[in-house]
This record gives structure tokens, sequence and C-alpha cells, in this order.
């Protein structure tokens, strides 16, 4: 069922590429030849195609579209291409000359892709126009620099938490064993310990281990633990030079740390080898005590854990051996949103999309996208909007449109969420507690063109080295013979251009 639902949004991603190249044109006329044109209003509704990432099995009711259409004098064909083959789509549209009006990117990653497409002026800059616009004109300036181009702005951007990172735990295990909150690396070993050791399900039996991971070395447990131990964010400055993270010695103290865990048992000794389900699994049917990464994801863990009296609790803010505390984090936005000059033809056509998008942060609008209809999709509790309990048909109906909105609470006035689990409010406040101990990546709005080509393989070698040390198939002398094999192989040609590129930024 889940393949053939698949392939009917497939086809009609497909179908609706077709319909997008012959609607490229917006009714809104240009003025004079669309050079400083202002927005003109348009005689009826402007139409905009768009391509958007689907997370979910089916595509969307019309439901919020037609909302968004009626307030925005607009009419649009979205294309609602599955997330998994969302890049191999844009690609093949971007050959074809077919891409829509407005390209959503899904992830920060994505924008390497473009960049060859934006210096070769197939994109429009957006940044000397968006003052012009009163709520897009409120989106930061640090965010829209990570998404720039050679210190040009040619997106917008969807917000999302610099940091949800942290410590979810089974608390109901911790009382079992009378241990607190993990505040520092070693709390957190002897917790992984003591769950592992101590019975803590107190079943009588000895087949619980501590952590559950999972073979992602950024999401899962292994790059928070290292920003715990003081690890750059994926690089940090040395001499005014820019170093790769594993390059520090709180890299290799890392490593020493999950060389620990996993001889000592106290990690599923598989975890490289293991799916990200997989990794839930364990911790929901009572097998791991311990799941690092998004706290965000305490809700969704909690209602599918095996045994309903368990009682799940949150932490940051961990303590590494020097007694400092820090968290990496992201570039600040979790979609980007572009737009070719293959489908834009003019200016004032370009102005009339900032005017749709400058409509949709409006907090009337971005509420509406996020959370539904008041009263059917939500309700308001205490000024805060708690959705209903009906996932399915917020599934159905909002859930997709979530993926076009533009900005986030920090600059678009939308309601925050009410939530009745209390961890999970627990966990939204440490989010936001997080932004003061962030690691910026200093490589964000920087580029590379040694990295844009040969740094996905490069971080292979990295990647599985950092594997076979923590599974001890190599030893400290090896992994620096990786190390040397990367630097030989471009790696040193990459820290040239990033600390090229980091210090013409600084001038």
């Amino acid at each position: 069922m889940m393949n053939k639902r698949v392939s009917m949004v497939m086809a009609a991603a497909l179908s609706l590429t077709v319909a997008a190249g012959c609607a490229s044109s917006s009714t809104q006329p240009a003025a004079n030849d669309g050079k400083n044109a202002a927005p003109a209003t348009p005689a009826g509704p402007t139409k905009i195609s768009i391509m958007a990432s689907l997370k979910i099995p089916e595509v969307p009711t019309d439901t919020i579209q037609k909302l968004i259409e009626e307030k925005t004098n607009t009419k649009l064909e979205i294309q609602w291409v599955p997330d998994g083959s969302y890049d191999e789509k844009m690609n093949a549209s971007m050959a074809t000359g077919t891409l829509p009006q407005v390209l959503y990117l899904k992830n920060p990653s994505s924008l390497i892709l473009l960049k060859d497409a934006i210096r070769n002026n197939q994109f429009w800059e957006v940044g000397p126009l968006l003052k012009d616009y009163p709520n897009l004109n409120k989106l930061l300036p640090t965010i829209l620099n990570n998404t720039s181009v050679d210190g040009k702005i040619y997106a917008l951007y969807q917000e999302t938490p610099l940091s949800r990172q942290g410590v979810i735990y089974r608390k109901d295990w911790a009382d079992n064993l009378g241990l607190a909150a993990p505040k520092s690396t070693d709390d957190l070993y002897k917790m992984l310990k003591s769950f592992t050791e101590n019975d803590p399900d107190k079943n009588g039996k000895k087949d619980t281990i501590g952590l559950a991971d999972r073979n992602d070395l950024i999401y899962g447990a292994f790059k928070t633990v290292s920003s715990y131990f003081g690890t750059p964010n994926n690089w940090g400055e040395k001499d005014g030079k820019l170093v790769p993270e594993f390059m520090y010695p709180a890299y290799m103290d890392t490593l020493k740390y999950f060389l620990k865990l996993h001889k000592e048992g106290l990690i599923n000794q598989d975890f490289p080898v293991t799916s990200k389900t997989d990794q839930q699994n364990l911790f929901q049917t009572g097998k791991a005590g311990v799941y690092i990464g998004s706290m965000a994801d305490v809700i969704s863990l909690n209602q599918k854990m095996a045994n309903k009296d368990s009682k799940l609790d949150v932490a940051n803010r961990l303590a590494g051996p020097d007694g400092k505390t820090g968290i990496w984090s992201i570039p600040g936005y979790g979609s980007a949103v572009f737009f070719p000059k293959s489908a834009v033809k003019t200016e004032a056509e370009l102005k009339g999309i900032l005017t749709f998008y400058d409509k949709m942060m409006s907090p009337e609008l971005t509420n509406l996208i996020y959370y539904g209809i008041e009263g059917k999709h939500y309700t308001l509790k205490d000024g805060k909007a708690q959705v209903s309990e009906d996932s399915k048909m917020t599934d159905r109906d909002v859930k997709p449109y979530q993926a076009t909105m533009i900005g986030g609470q920090s600059t678009n006035g939308m309601l925050t969420g009410y939530f009745t689990y209390d961890a999970k409010a627990k966990a939204e406040d440490l989010i936001v507690d997080n932004n003061k101990i962030l690691i910026n990546d200093p490589t964000a709005p920087l580029d590379s063109k040694t990295y844009t080509e040969k740094g996905v393989r490069l971080q292979d070698i990295i990647k599985d080295a950092t594997y076979n040390f923590i599974i001890g198939k190599i030893d400290e002398a090896g992994f620096q013979k990786e190390v040397d094999r990367w630097k030989k192989e471009g790696g040193d040609k990459i820290i040239e251009e990033y600390t090229a590129a980091y210090q013409k930024a600084k001038k």
C-alpha cells in the first residue's frame, strides 16, 4: 500500500511539472523593462508554481491551500515531491528547464547543488528587495547570510531551531536507581553504566543497555556528545586558520569516550549499521534507557513506549571535562526558497511573488499554514496553539503545508505550541535555552570549490575512521593515518580555501 501511495505521489508530481512548465508566467504584468518596478495589483489571481517536499505518503487535501489562495489572491500550483527523491527531481527539472517559479531546497546541504547555477545568473537575487516588504524585512540577517552565495542573498528561508539536541532518558529507571538528571559527561557515563548493569526495570534480568544509537554521526549521539567535550562544529578557528573538527583534541576525547561505551557494552554494539527506526525501537521496547538527539522526539517516543507506565525526561547543558557547556547548531534554516529566472521572467513578476510571501509571513497566515484552522485543527489554550489529537486529520490537511512556511517564531509572530505532556513542554524550553550555548559552524556562509567537488567523498574517510576507532578496529595512530589521507587527497586544499574565504569575509 505504501509503495502504491508513493507511486501516486510521484505521478502527481510529474504531471504537475508539466503544468508548471505551461503556467510559469504570472498574470502580474511587467512595468517598463521590469527594472525597479513596484509590484502591480493583478486583475485576477496571480498564478504561482511551487515545488515542495512531501514527507508523508499521500498528497494533502486542498483545504488549507484554498484558504491561502483566497487570502492572498493567488492560484497555487504545488508539486508535492516525495522527500526521498526531492533532490533527484530538482536536478532533473534544472536539466530540462522545467523548474517552477518557486523552488524549496529541503535542507542546507542541498544548496551545494545550486551554487554553480546561482553563479551563472540562473536565480534572482532578492537581498536588495527585502527592505521593501514589512514582513520579509524581519528575516534575520545572520540566517540570511548563511543562505548566501558570494555574499549575496538569493533566498528566503524557513526558520528552524538552531539546536534541538540533548538527552532523553527513562526517568522511571533513574528513579529506581537513585540517579539524578545527568549534568556532565561523567554523569552520563554513570547513568549508561547503571542502566546496563543494575537492573533498572527491576525484572531480575540483565537485559538492558544504556544508550540506543544509530548509523548517523551527526543527528545520532556522537556529534552532540562531541559538543559536550568542546569540539568545534564541523570547523573551528585556530590562529586565524580554519581547521576541521576531527583535528581537534576534543574529537579524539569523544572517540575514546565512545570506545569505552562500546567496550563495556553500554551501547548497542551494531550502532554503526542501526537505522533510526531500530534505534527508537530499542528505546521504546525497554531495551535501552537513553536516547541522544532531538529533544523534541520525546513526545513521539513516549507515544510508542511498550510499557505505558514509562516516564521520560530530557536534559541539556551537559558539561564536559573542562566544566564548560556547548551544543552544536545548524545554520538556522530548514529550507531555503529560490526563484529561477527560467520561470520568473521579470523583476515585476518576482516582486509579485515576494508580495505573496510577505503576506504568508503574517501571523494569520503563518498560523493557518502551521497549525491549520482554529477550532478544527487546533484550539487556543493559555494563548498557545493546542493541536487536535486527531493526528490523521492534521497530517492529511496541515502537515505538508508546514514545509511552505517562511520565517519562524522569532520573525513571523506565529503562536507557540501548547503541550499537555510535561516532558515535551520542558524539551521545547530547553531547545530555546540551547540558544545561549551554541557552537556555530564558521563555514556555513563560506564556499570551497574543492569541498564542493570532493567533500562528501573525503568525509567518508573520516566517517569510516570514526566508526572503526569506536569498535576497536583501529587505534589513535590508525585514525591519524586516515586524517593524513584526508589531507593528502584534497583536505589540505579545503582548509586553504575555507581559510581564505573566512579571512576575506572578516575584512
